[in-house]
């Protein structure tokens, strides 16, 4: 019996399976539907299908760069110790070097997972039953240059390439590699400590910047000053929301009064090249996730009272 498209999509909803597992297994029982989710059962592939609904909050930032281009994935996991599994970190950082060579998420998924016959997407399905929690290829990014360097940075790394906070730095400029790195590594550690919500100012999401300033009025407003001086308040104080919040305008943890403009300024005077910081990504691992609560007691208590 030849295995059709409809009977792998039939199979791989009914498993969890990934579509080449699916297609092997119908080729295995000649096209028996039951047959083949049992033959997925006894190679420990139909499992990953019950993990799917769990909750993955750990897991790995894995990094990987090539000189002008960098690439950093979260790839989660539900628990703390998979990450320190050698089989689940070299996985992480195959997947940071792939996304090296496409564009989105979704081209990472579909990418040939080496030495394998299998994609992306259905190498994770193995590794969900082999190594039995669910997990989740969650977010990756790129950043490039056309001359320069891209310069990564994780802090308390697990492994080489691997840990909780991953960050990346774009340099575009003529200046040596050396200094290149030492000024991405620095701006890349200001990054791990501060999170900036953006690059510069103009890059700030015109949205929250509408949200501050209408708070900062009604503060103005609430004080009883009068209209130019509550204006003058606002300003004063969107300035230091902008230092707060944009890499540009922060003040570097390193020295604690450069700002990180001049500090790249100054980089470039000392190298004797122009150089521009032209983006950056911070991944953190899990943020954003919703846990589910692992505190029993206070369960029972929020159910009692």
């Amino acid at each position: 019996m030849s295995v059709t498209a409809a009977l792998v999509k039939e199979l791989r909803e009914k498993s969890g399976a990934g579509m080449m597992d699916c297609k092997k297994a119908l080729a295995e029982t000649n096209g028996d539907m039951d047959a083949a989710v049992d033959w997925l059962r006894t190679k420990g592939l139909a499992a990953a299908a019950k993990k799917s609904g769990r909750v993955a909050a750990e897991g790995l930032v894995a990094i990987a760069v090539d000189d002008t281009k960098g690439s950093v994935v979260e790839l989660n996991a539900e628990t703390d110790f998979v990450a320190r599994n050698s089989e689940f970190q070299a996985f992480a950082s195959t997947l940071a070097r792939l996304a090296l060579g496409v564009d989105n998420i979704d081209g990472l998924k579909a990418a040939d997972f080496p030495g394998t016959g299998r994609n992306v997407a259905d190498e994770l399905t193995q590794k969900i039953a082999t190594i039995g929690e669910n997990m989740s290829l969650r977010r990756m990014e790129t950043l490039s240059v056309g001359s320069g360097s891209v310069v990564s940075y994780i802090h308390n790394a697990t492994a080489e390439g691997l840990g909780r906070i991953g960050v990346l730095v774009a340099l575009e400029s003529t200046a040596d590699k050396a200094s290149l790195d030492g000024l991405g590594k620095q701006i890349a550690m200001h990054i791990a400590a501060t999170s900036p919500a953006s690059l510069s100012i103009s890059d700030l999401d015109p949205e929250a910047v509408a949200r501050e300033r209408d708070v900062l009025i009604e503060q103005a407003k609430a004080s009883g000053k009068p209209q130019e001086i509550a204006e003058k308040m606002v300003e004063g104080r969107m300035k230091k929301y902008y230092q707060e919040v944009v890499l540009l305008e922060q003040t570097s943890v390193i020295d604690g009064e450069t700002r990180i403009a001049d500090v790249v300024a100054k980089a470039g005077k000392d190298a004797g090249a122009d150089i521009a910081l032209t983006g950056f990504v911070r991944f953190n691992l899990g943020e954003g996730i919703e846990r589910e609560s692992t505190d029993f007691a206070a369960e029972v208590a929020a159910q009692l009272s």
